[in-house]
């Protein structure tokens, strides 16, 4: 049996959280044995917290950063990453992560 794939959405604005909600829904549906990871910051926080999404949200991280930057809090069932997230980004790639930004 293959490895599953591991998988990082970098969703830096608006547009690209759509891409990185509708691509985690699509290859979780091809491939329930991957795994997903959709990192918001930047625009994209904002629209995180402010837009639920049923499928998405247990498996994005925010960026703390841009939470202090908007005065906001994370809200659950969404992530509180616990580093920048160009960090997190970087140092998942070291595990074996595949980045593509949305």
């Amino acid at each position: 049996m293959p490895t599953p794939l591991h998988i990082l959405l970098h969703a830096p604005d608006a547009e690209g959280l759509q891409r990185a909600r509708m691509n985690l829904v699509n290859a979780l549906r091809a491939d329930p044995s991957c795994q997903v990871r959709i990192i918001a910051n930047a625009a994209a926080v904002a629209v995180a917290l402010d837009t639920p999404h049923e499928q998405a949200d247990a498996l994005t991280h925010v960026c703390p950063n841009t939470l202090t930057n908007l005065q906001r809090e994370c809200r659950a069932p969404l992530l509180l990453l616990n580093e920048p997230a160009v960090l997190a980004l970087a140092r998942w790639q070291t595990q074996g992560w595949n980045y593509i930004r949305s």
